[in-house]
């Protein structure tokens, strides 16, 4: 049985705008913005966090100020597409603090790596972990020159 389609108002969804920007206002704050009680506000957040809508709440660090100022998005090919190197594959990347995002992907790469270092040197040691861990058929690097839009809010109006 699948559950119901999540319903957000327009308020929910302000609040959401609001928190995505900003995780660290307060209850208070928050209801002034979406014009609503204190009570009120902490139960939609509450319900918001209850439905896993906000997964979590973070802060987000200056790259450049941990030295992790080049980014590198990392295309993989396999020629294995079998459950056994697939669960490797999961379990190999799991640990490596310098990818931020491993995604599987459709068309002529099978999967797209995003990763945070230092400097090239530091992507070779990379590159040289994850050789290491599992066999690919090939690996290349995108090493970002100049970033142009990165956002961590997600629209809100498609729901």
């Amino acid at each position: 049985m699948s559950s119901p389609p999540l319903i957000l108002d327009s308020i929910d969804k302000a609040l959401l705008r609001h928190v995505q920007q900003d995780a660290s206002l307060s209850i208070d704050q928050l209801a002034e913005r979406v014009n609503l009680s204190r009570n009120a506000c902490w139960r939609r957040l509450r319900r918001l966090e209850d439905e896993g809508v906000i997964r979590a709440r973070v802060a987000l660090a200056d790259p450049a100020k941990l030295n992790l100022a080049l980014t590198v998005f990392i295309a993989v090919r396999t020629s294995r597409h079998d459950a056994d190197w697939a669960g490797r594959f999961h379990q190999a990347v799991q640990d490596i603090p310098e990818l931020l995002g491993v995604y599987r992907t459709a068309g002529e790469i099978d999967y797209i790596l995003h990763a945070r270092v230092p400097d090239v040197a530091a992507y070779d040691r990379l590159y040289k972990k994850l050789t290491a861990r599992i066999e690919m058929q090939d690996v290349s690097a995108s090493f970002v020159m100049e970033e142009i839009k990165e956002v961590t809010a997600l629209p809100v109006d498609f729901v």
